[in-house]
């Protein structure tokens, strides 16, 4: 797998979710191409070279969970910044799917 380009992929996925809404993990590995990769997702985010621009904090687990080693702050960050658009959660730390997931890919 040419890692560089498997990376530049995940942004530009990544980049395409609209504010207020996520994606998983796994989701982004099959609008990439590489259904199997969901772990290597994780990988190119944490090590996001444009944060702010490549929005990973819209990234999250299969079953709506956050992050709790988000790269760029923790998880009280990543909430802070789902909600900050409009993202709804079921708990403390689970995204209301049902309400908030990209239709993309699915």
């Amino acid at each position: 797998m040419d890692q560089t380009g498997f990376f530049e992929r995940v942004y530009d996925a990544v980049e395409q979710i609209p504010e207020g809404m996520v994606a998983t993990y796994g989701q982004i590995a099959k609008l990439v191409g590489e259904p199997r990769k969901a772990r290597y997702v994780g990988y190119a985010l944490h090590s996001n070279p444009r944060p702010g621009v490549v929005p990973c904090h819209r990234v999250v687990f299969a079953d709506g969970s956050i992050c709790e080693g988000f790269a760029f702050g923790g998880a009280e960050v990543q909430r802070a910044l789902l909600e900050d658009e409009g993202v709804t959660f079921r708990d403390d730390t689970h995204v209301d799917m049902d309400a908030c997931r990209w239709p993309a890919g699915l």
